[in-house]
């Protein structure tokens, strides 16, 4: 018996076994209840389909050879309305093993022979605990990364000190619930706008008592770090100017210390408000302060790209069919203008360009971007607009304005068919050309909601068909030259 079986408490994962076998069932339910698993049986594979559909299940171990319908059925049909659970095919005998094409095409996790023991099937069941715990941490992340950028308007915007405070503490408390927070502001401040008393610095939201000791002069003296701190129960913030400054702190009493993932946001929107801060306090003082705003705008700008970074992941983020698309396309193009001949310069803004090419699909609302049926014109009008919202979005910086027409013209065609400015042949820019092939081979090699991908042969099929047509002849003839196709 393995030692983690012993003592086992409730682990909060819950499982539902299905079995045309009562005694299987049964035996199994015993057995990883016994773990801290809360688990369901059912021996009828129809209604199993239903309870999935009914209730959430985190796990389910389902058997191949089942009547009236066979497990692979019984997973088809649960694919259609449920693609995060995790399945496990339990078989009597490795001759009835379920083909591998039929694994990896219904997304199966793991299949799993029957024995007196259950240990290898407990082994594929911690796996898939592990799976689903850093899949819920990776959409926690990106759930918190959304709460921050959304909250960047608001705080960059040059306002009132009081304002950004309010946004400061509202934006906290979207990324961690705490029963009392306070936001304190250098004295720096009093010195950029009139205040009738100082005081007032201190805004306080909750029960605040008990509050850590190590804010106010002490602070402003300079004695604190650049790390977000946990001294029980207090989390700690530190805002800092581009000088390493202390310029502001905010101090939340949570319930328990917060996850490492969890840190990790919090520095990131300790970083973005200590630039917003920098930034507003800068502009206040900028007869004194010159030297101090050009450095804040350079911290702003490197604040930008991470920015632009992270709106660039959370596009493929959206959707579980294309997640990793545009580092593919990246990858691809890059490999295609190196089997053009061209520099190592052209080929790095190749590359970037491939990473942002879908840029502006953040302003792509689910209901279309995720849109299982055919858009409308209105829908299709409103996805053609991305290249060019792409491009508006890069030229804001210096270092992306070369990238910014590349991505606008990526889906212009060959014959002038394409959008947005209805570009032909040499018109469009070389780069886009190459990011064309590369984009449109990746999205026909991938499944989409709406449709199956295509094999690499016939994707290469396509790929020869559309040259002079939709496809520059020379990057199509380099794709096949790159061997990119290969390892797809």
């Amino acid at each position: 018996m393995r030692k983690k079986r012993q003592g086992s408490g409730q682990n909060n994962f819950s499982i539902l076994t299905v079995d045309d076998d009562p005694i299987m069932t049964s035996t199994l339910q015993a057995y990883f209840q016994r773990s801290g698993y809360t688990v369901d049986v059912e021996n009828d594979p129809c209604a199993a389909i239903e309870r999935v559909r009914r209730k959430h299940y985190d796990i389910l171990l389902l058997d191949f050879l089942m009547t009236p319908i066979s497990g692979d059925q019984v997973v088809e049909e649960i694919r259609k309305f449920n693609r995060e659970i995790f399945i496990i095919l339990l078989t009597g005998h490795k001759s009835v093993a379920p083909p591998i094409k039929t694994i990896r095409e219904l997304d199966i996790q793991g299949y799993y022979e029957k024995d007196e023991r259950f240990d290898q099937l407990e082994l594929l069941v911690e796996s898939c605990a592990k799976s689903i715990i850093q899949m819920q941490t990776i959409q926690s992340y990106k759930n918190g990364l959304s709460v921050i950028m959304d909250s960047l308007p608001a705080i960059y915007h040059l306002q009132s000190f009081e304002h950004i405070m309010g946004v400061i503490l509202k934006t906290a408390g979207a990324l961690f619930p705490a029963e009392g927070y306070v936001l304190e502001l250098s004295p720096e401040f009093t010195q950029a706008e009139e205040y009738e008393d100082p005081e007032n610095l201190i805004q306080v939201q909750g029960e605040t008592e008990g509050c850590p000791e190590i804010t106010k002069m002490s602070v402003w003296e300079g004695a604190s770090s650049a790390a977000v701190v946990y001294e029980e129960p207090w989390i700690i913030l530190p805002f800092q100017n581009a000088a390493g400054k202390t310029i502001g702190l905010l101090s939340a009493k949570v319930a328990e210390k917060p996850r490492e993932d969890r840190f990790q946001l919090l520095e990131v929107f300790s970083k973005q408000v200590s630039v917003a801060l920098s930034n507003v306090l800068l502009h206040s003082l900028v007869e004194k302060k010159n030297n101090e705003l050009t450095k804040a705008y350079a911290h702003l700008r490197s604040s930008y790209v991470e920015i632009v970074e992270a709106l660039r992941i959370l596009v493929d983020a959206r959707d579980t069919y294309t997640r990793g698309h545009s580092d593919r396309v990246a990858e691809c193009a890059f490999l295609i203008a190196k089997a053009m001949g061209k520099d190592g310069a052209y080929c790095e803004r190749v590359r970037i360009a491939g990473l942002f090419h879908d840029i502006g699909k953040i302003g792509v609302s689910d209901e279309v971007l995720l849109k299982k049926d055919a858009l409308t014109q209105e829908e299709f009008a409103i996805i053609k607009k991305h290249p060019q919202d792409g491009a508006r979005i890069l030229s804001v910086l210096s270092m992306f304005q070369e990238i910014a027409p590349i991505v606008r013209a990526h889906h212009e065609r060959i014959d002038g068919k394409g959008y947005p400015d209805g570009l032909r042949g040499n018109e469009i820019p070389e780069e886009a050309r190459i990011i064309a092939v590369a984009d449109a081979f990746d999205a026909m090699t991938s499944n989409r909601t709406y449709r199956k991908a295509l094999s690499v042969k016939e994707a290469a099929d396509e790929l020869k068909k559309g040259k002079n047509t939709q496809f520059d002849p020379e990057a199509v003839e380099a794709f096949f030259s790159s061997g990119y196709s290969v390892f797809k």
